[in-house]
């Protein structure tokens, strides 16, 4: 025997179990504290369903509409709200300690896009071989990186070596 299933959305209806409610009709207009019997054969009179809208009131708050409608318009809102919500995705530069002029200004013209778009830019600088025994030419480049973009970034994680790479986190302010 399979456990009860959970209720979702408001009752409606017969599912309402409450002996009095607060009535607001198909108009808008509140019909004050009524059983729940004159409620249910009002939402009948009027082609409607009974909703209640607000479970946790004392008494409970029901409205007399169109089930079918509400349940679609709220679905529609919340689909909308979904739409416009913003992911904030973290893109990555990696560079090198010995990263010529023009390369670097082409990573910098990357983490300017990625910055314009709202994204968080993650700058990874990884060392080779001998060159970690000069990872202060790897701190001077992010350095040099967070200069650059000093005005308009906030630094969430300051260059940190791990491993071979020396990493950095930025976001747009």
């Amino acid at each position: 025997m399979t456990p009860p299933q959970a209720q979702k959305g408001p009752r409606v209806n017969e599912q309402i179990t409450e002996k009095q409610v607060r009535l607001i009709d198909a108009e808008g207009n509140n019909r004050d504290v009524v059983s729940i019997e004159e409620a249910l054969d009002l939402a009948a009179e009027a082609g409607l369903d009974l909703v209640e809208v607000s479970p946790n009131a004392s008494p409970p708050v029901c409205k007399i509409l169109d089930y079918g409608k509400f349940k679609y318009e709220a679905q529609k809102k919340a689909s909308l709200a979904r739409k416009k919500q913003k992911t904030i995705d973290v893109k990555e530069i990696k560079m090198r300690p010995g990263i010529e002029k023009h390369d670097y200004d082409v990573k910098m013209r990357s983490i300017e896009k990625f910055l314009n778009s709202g994204d968080k830019v993650k700058v990874t600088l990884r060392f080779r071989g001998r060159e970690m025994a000069h990872q202060e030419l790897g701190m001077e480049v992010l350095q040099r990186v967070q200069a650059d973009f000093e005005d308009r970034v906030k630094i969430e994680q300051h260059p940190k070596l791990e491993g071979r790479q020396m990493i950095m986190i930025m976001a747009p302010k």
